[in-house]
C-alpha cells in the first residue's frame, strides 16, 4: 500500500510534502521532498518602439538585484490570465490592452511543481504601480535587441526571464502582432 504525502511545512505561497515514490523494479521505494505551489505567471511587457520593460528587483535569495521580466504567484482560484494583469499592474504600473499566451514552463520539476504560465503584454499605457511592501523593484525599459543581448551576456540570470525572452525572441517573428 503505498504512503499517502505528508505534510513537512507550509508558508505563505507554497507547502513541503514528503512523498514515496515506488520503484519499478519492486525495490524499496524512494522519498521525495517536493514544493507544492500555486503557480505563477511571467509578463513580457513590450513597448512601442520594440521595446520591453523589465524590472530590477532585489531578490533576498542570492542577496542582489536580478533583472527580470515582471512575474507573480497565482492566487487560488485566480486563474492565470487575471494574475497577470494584476501583477504587470502592481510591479510595473502598466495596463495591456492586447494579451497572448505562450507556451508555460515548470521551474524546477525535479523539487518543485510550480508552473510558470507566459504572457505577452502589447499596447500598454502607464500608471501607478501598487507594489507589496518591502518590494524593491525598479523598471527599466531597454529596446528588445538590448534585452536579447543582455540575456546572451549572461547579465539576466533569472530562469523565467531568460526563458521568456529567448522563446518569444524565437517566435515573435512568426506570429501575427495585435
Amino acid at each position: 500500500m503505498a504512503e499517502l504525502p505528508k505534510l513537512l511545512f507550509t508558508g505563505s505561497r507554497f507547502r513541503v510534502m514528503e512523498y514515496c515514490q515506488g520503484s519499478a523494479q519492486g525495490g524499496p521505494g524512494l522519498t521525495r521532498q517536493i514544493i507544492v505551489h500555486p503557480g505563477a505567471v511571467v509578463i513580457l511587457p513590450l513597448l512601442a518602439g520594440d521595446r520591453v520593460c523589465l524590472i530590477r528587483n532585489f531578490r533576498v535569495s542570492v542577496g542582489q538585484d536580478l533583472i527580470e521580466l515582471p512575474a507573480g504567484t497565482i492566487e487560488p482560484p485566480e486563474p492565470p490570465a487575471q494574475t497577470a494583469i494584476r501583477e504587470l499592474r502592481e510591479e510595473t504600473g502598466y495596463t495591456a490592452e492586447h494579451w497572448r499566451e505562450l507556451p508555460g514552463f515548470f521551474m524546477s520539476p525535479g523539487i518543485l511543481n510550480e508552473r510558470m504560465h507566459l504572457f505577452v503584454a502589447e499596447g500598454l499605457t502607464a500608471g501607478e504601480t501598487a507594489r507589496e511592501a518591502g518590494e524593491e523593484i525598479d523598471n527599466l525599459i531597454v529596446p528588445w535587441a538590448e534585452a536579447v543581448a543582455m540575456a546572451e551576456r549572461g547579465e539576466i540570470e533569472d530562469a523565467k526571464s531568460l526563458a521568456g525572452i529567448l522563446l518569444w525572441d524565437r517566435l515573435r517573428r512568426s506570429i501575427p502582432s495585435t
